[in-house]
């Protein structure tokens, strides 16, 4: 998984209509800032290709992890 300066931001996938090769419901995803996206409703997240692309946010519900699951997520996606 990429990670940007600061902590890292995670959702909950709540659907995946026409992508369920690249997201899978229920899922926690690593969420990438990109305020640009946002102005357009859209989300960076990293997919299960471990690349970053843009999704429909309201596909996703952000979720508040410690930073000890943080650190775990992030490192088995390396």
């Amino acid at each position: 998984m990429k990670r940007t300066n600061g902590k890292a931001r995670f959702a909950v996938c709540l659907n995946n209509d026409n992508y369920e090769a690249s997201l899978e419901l229920g899922k926690i995803y690593q969420v990438l800032p990109d305020a640009k996206a946002a102005k357009h409703g859209l989300s960076r997240v990293i997919d299960e290709s471990g690349e970053d692309y843009l999704f429909p946010a309201d596909w996703f519900h952000p979720v508040k992890l410690p930073s000890s699951v943080q650190h775990v997520l992030v490192q088995a996606a390396s």
